[in-house]
């Protein structure tokens, strides 16, 4: 598993965000919610490391979510969790074909709430109390500006949230990343991908938006971390909130 070790640089900035937003407390049991992306197979892998060295100790899991009817290939997945010796669950529910009957008119929208339910559900039946997805700076910074644009408030997800319907802590460890970071690392160490084309994904406002933080960073290569001080400096509810 050597070739799966984390570089310093990427290992600091995990473990920023860890500490910087309180995401684990000693005992917990983190569920990473695992999609086959570079996202989440980093995410899964980055906190099997992390734990060995932590003074603060939690066990850890992995469940996906199975939309495709069967048709998506786990095994590489599977050999994965069997490798880092994680306990891994897959739930397989018919998402796709509840976004056909309803004809949804968000599908994305639709299947993240859904998909995330349904972890939440098979995280706590695993004995967790917390999920981590592998939302990174990107994601952060692209769902602020969709939010700007559409709503007029400058807000992006929470780097750690409580979740009440459910009784869940939700996490985001790898929030100080970029995609681009991300990518760098998982094919450095050579992480096993699943690809997944959802019969949905057309162009979508994420897309544009990606776009739009792309010719940006062109233009101003810090914007992201720009964006980022941003979130941590607003007041209200929406602030980033850091634990002193």
């Amino acid at each position: 598993m050597k070739k799966h070790s984390l570089g310093n640089r990427i290992r600091g900035k995990i473990g920023k965000a860890i500490f910087d937003y309180d995401m684990v407390s000693e005992g917990d049991h983190v569920v990473v919610g695992l999609s086959g992306g570079k996202d989440s197979v980093f995410l899964l892998v980055a906190l099997s490391q992390i734990r060995r060295w932590s003074p603060v100790k939690f066990d850890l899991s992995a469940c996906s979510v199975d939309i495709s009817g069967g048709n998506w290939d786990v095994s590489p997945m599977e050999k994965l969790c069997y490798e880092l010796e994680i306990p891994y669950k897959v739930v397989p529910h018919p998402i796709e074909e509840i976004i056909r009957i309803r004809e949804e008119r968000s599908p994305c929208s639709f299947c993240a709430n859904m998909r995330r339910g349904i972890l939440n559900s098979y995280a706590k039946e695993m004995g967790g109390n917390t999920v981590a997805l592998g939302h990174n700076l990107d994601d952060a910074v692209e769902t602020a500006l969709m939010n700007l644009f559409r709503t007029g408030r400058f807000r992006s997800f929470q780097p750690r949230i409580w979740q009440s319907n459910s009784d869940m802590n939700l996490i985001r460890p790898l929030l100080y990343l970029t995609e681009k970071a991300i990518l760098q690392e998982t094919s450095r160490m050579e992480l096993p991908l699943v690809r997944y084309t959802c019969p949905f994904s057309l162009e979508t406002e994420r897309t544009r938006a990606k776009e739009l933080v792309s010719d940006l960073t062109a233009r101003f290569p810090d914007v992201k971390q720009n964006i980022l001080h941003a979130l941590r400096s607003i007041d209200g509810k929406d602030r980033w909130q850091a634990e002193d």
